[in-house]
């Protein structure tokens, strides 16, 4: 477990974010990502019949559909244990294999930072 107190404001900023978007759409997932200029993009999870995406997936096709060039950061608001291998996949297209994803559950709490690896 991480400290959300010991985050970085930017970083918190971006829980709150995703935090925001899944309340706010009534969707299981909510996630931020944070672009190279500190520009953030925010979404919810995405569930059409014909179109499926996480939150974060999303939040990061948003990023790229704008100009973003890489990633800083990405969070996800879950009620789910880890990351899946697509999100981390997508957030290391754009971001490196370096760039932190924060894993938090639906108050807010980070649970795991993670490497996008």
């Amino acid at each position: 477990m991480t400290d959300s107190n010991a985050l970085d404001p930017e970083d918190r900023k971006i829980v709150t974010l995703a935090r925001s978007a899944r309340a706010r759409n009534g969707v299981p997932e909510g996630a931020a990502v944070r672009d190279e200029t500190g520009r953030t993009y925010v979404a919810g999870t995405v569930a059409l019949d014909s179109l499926k995406l996480s939150a974060l997936r999303t939040a990061v096709a948003m990023a790229v559909a704008s100009g973003a060039k890489s990633l800083e950061a990405a969070a996800v608001v879950t009620e789910a244990s880890s990351a899946t291998a697509e999100d981390l996949a997508a957030v290391r297209d754009l971001g490196g294999a370096g760039t932190p994803v924060l894993l938090a559950g639906p108050d807010g709490e980070v649970r795991q930072t993670v490497s996008a690896t």
